[in-house]
C-alpha cells in the first residue's frame, strides 16, 4: 500500500484525536510510522492500525475504515483539487475513478494498485458500483463514497448486497445521492 494512505490516516487521526493518539496507535500496532507518500508498505500495516483502533475505540474494524474514508476525502480534495473541480456532483466524480483518477494515481504514485470499479448507471437514480480489490477494503471504499458525497453537498444512501467478505467475487454497492 502506498504511503499516501498512511499519511492520510495519520492526518485524520491526529486532527480528530490528537498526535498522541496517532503515536499510541503506532505503538500498539508495533509500527514505527515513518511513512513517505511515495513509499510502498505492507498491507498488513494498515490492517494492524485499523485493528488497534478498533480495539481502542471498541468499534468494528469496518466502521474504523468507513470513518477513515469519510475523513480522508476532504484531505484528498485539498491536496488534489483538480480531481474534484470539474464535477458538479458525486455521481459524476465517482464515474471517473477508473478512467481519470486512478490512472493519475498510478502516475503520481508508481507501483500503486488502486481497486477496480465497474458501474451500472441504468437503474434510474441509483448507481450500482462494483468494487474489486485483493485488499478487500470495501468498507474504506464506502467511507470514501460518503466523504465524496459530503464534499459535493450531498448525502449518499448506500446498501451493499454483495461482499467479498461473505464469499462474493466482488463487492457491490447500490448508491443513491440526495441533496
Amino acid at each position: 500500500m502506498k504511503g499516501i494512505v498512511f499519511n492520510l490516516l495519520e492526518e485524520a487521526v491526529s486532527t480528530e484525536f490528537g498526535d498522541a493518539t496517532w503515536d499510541r496507535l503506532l505503538d500498539d500496532a508495533g509500527l514505527d510510522g515513518a511513512y513517505t507518500s511515495l513509499g510502498s508498505y505492507d498491507d498488513a500495516e494498515i490492517v494492524r492500525l485499523v485493528g488497534v483502533a478498533s480495539q481502542a475505540l471498541n468499534i468494528p474494524e469496518p466502521d474504523v475504515l468507513r470513518w477513515f474514508g469519510q475523513r480522508a476525502m476532504p484531505l484528498l480534495a485539498k491536496r488534489y483539487p483538480g480531481f474534484f473541480a470539474s464535477h458538479p456532483d458525486t455521481r459524476s466524480f465517482l464515474l471517473t475513478l477508473n478512467s481519470i483518477i486512478h490512472p493519475e494515481v498510478r502516475k503520481l504514485y508508481p507501483g500503486a494498485s488502486p481497486p477496480v470499479f465497474d458501474f451500472d448507471t441504468g437503474t434510474g437514480d441509483q448507481l450500482v458500483i462494483g468494487y474489486n480489490s485483493a485488499r478487500r477494503l470495501c468498507a474504506l471504499a464506502e467511507g470514501f463514497m460518503q466523504g465524496a458525497a459530503a464534499h459535493f453537498g450531498e448525502q449518499a444512501e448506500i446498501t451493499q448486497p454483495q461482499c467479498m467478505h461473505h464469499g462474493a467475487g466482488k463487492c457491490s454497492f447500490h448508491v443513491q445521492f440526495r441533496p
